[in-house]
Order: C-alpha cells, then structure tokens, then sequence
C-alpha cells in the first residue's frame, strides 16, 4: 500500500470515506443508510486500489457483512434469550470497529486488519 499522500483525488476519496463511517455510525438510528454505505465502498473501491485508504474500505466492508450476520443470528435466538447478548456484543463491535476506522482515518493511516 501506498504511505498517505495528499492530492485532489485522494482528498475527495478521504471525504468519501468519512462519509461511508458517518453513514455506518447513523445506521444504529436510520438503518439504511448502512445499505447506502456499502453501496458507496463497492461502487468506489477500485477507485481506492493501491491507496492507504483501500485498508479503510476493506474494514469498512468487513464491519457491515459481520456486523449484519452477528445480528441476524442474534435476532434469530432472540426466542431463546441469548439473542439479546448477541445484538449487544455485535452493536459494540461495530461501534469498536467505526471509531477505530475514523480515527485511523483521521491521523492519515492505514486500518490494520484486526
């Protein structure tokens, strides 16, 4: 990957990218802007390729496809209780996952897979 270097395209995809992490963090008031979200990371990834900001993307895409089957199986065992414990456990690991994205983001680095 390639260190942080600023430009007018890379400028516009860091922007894009905040974007995507205000879209995942609203998506716990408005859940479908997390559908907007990973729409914007598949529609824009190769435009990122080769950039430090592809880590931010990756991660970014890793949050929604966990986060949602986490919370699939944890609303499916809500009938038996545990589901509850599910939902929780995955609503902070997703909140984990968009901070520590942003914040990476922020300092202009790379989100090393975790």
């Amino acid at each position: 990957m390639n260190s942080p270097v600023s430009s007018p395209g890379l400028d516009s995809a860091k922007t894009l990218t905040t974007v995507v992490y205000a879209l995942q963090a609203a998506s716990f008031f408005v859940g479908i802007t997390a559908i907007v979200a990973i729409v914007i990371n598949y529609l824009k990834i190769d435009d990122i390729k080769g950039t430090w900001l592809e880590s931010h993307f990756r991660w970014q895409i890793r949050t929604f496809w966990f986060g949602l089957l986490w919370g699939a199986i944890g609303s499916v065992l809500l009938i038996v209780l545990v589901g509850w414990f599910i939902l929780a456990a995955d609503a902070v690991w997703v909140i984990y996952r968009i901070v520590k994205g942003w914040l990476k983001l922020n300092e202009g680095k790379e989100v090393n897979p975790a």
